[in-house]
């Protein structure tokens, strides 16, 4: 008897692509499908759409379902609560983000400011004072002035 050959398939889909109908992540998640639907309506998921209209879930959404049942089952949050928590979890994020700018901006003008000290040394360094000739130079001398 000839021993038989099996091949394994592997696919690598996008974490953020709709791939899963309700009923498929409603069973991922752990959850009734019109809990998933209710969600939706109070715009805690959003899932994708197919051309045909058909709610299509990605990983992400799975893992965020997992994430809402989780914080009204184990930390006792109401949805309210939930929704609160993803507001704010986005408007840190959004600040992260601007922070990450400001600081790439203070690193870049932080160099620009080295390189223009190195500039202004090498320039120093360069100038030579100017004495016409035959003059010497006269030391200047503080003169106290009554005023």
């Amino acid at each position: 008897m000839a021993a038989r050959r099996t091949t394994r398939v592997t696919a690598k889909v996008s974490t953020d692509r709709g791939v899963f109908m309700i009923s498929v992540a409603a069973e991922l998640a752990d959850m009734h499908p019109q809990t998933l639907r209710m969600y939706e309506a109070r715009g805690l998921i959003e899932p994708q759409r197919s051309p045909k209209g058909t709610r299509l879930y990605s990983q992400d959404d799975v893992d965020r379902l997992r994430r809402i049942q989780e914080m009204t089952t184990e930390l006792g949050m109401n949805l309210a609560g939930v929704e609160r928590v993803f507001e704010l979890e986005d408007k840190l994020s959004r600040l992260q983000g601007k922070v990450d700018v400001l600081e790439r901006r203070a690193k870049t003008l932080q160099e620009e400011i080295a390189r223009l000290e190195e500039v202004r040394r090498e320039v120093r360094a360069e100038i030579v004072r100017y004495e016409a000739p035959g003059t010497a130079l006269i030391p200047i001398r503080h003169v106290k002035r009554n005023g």
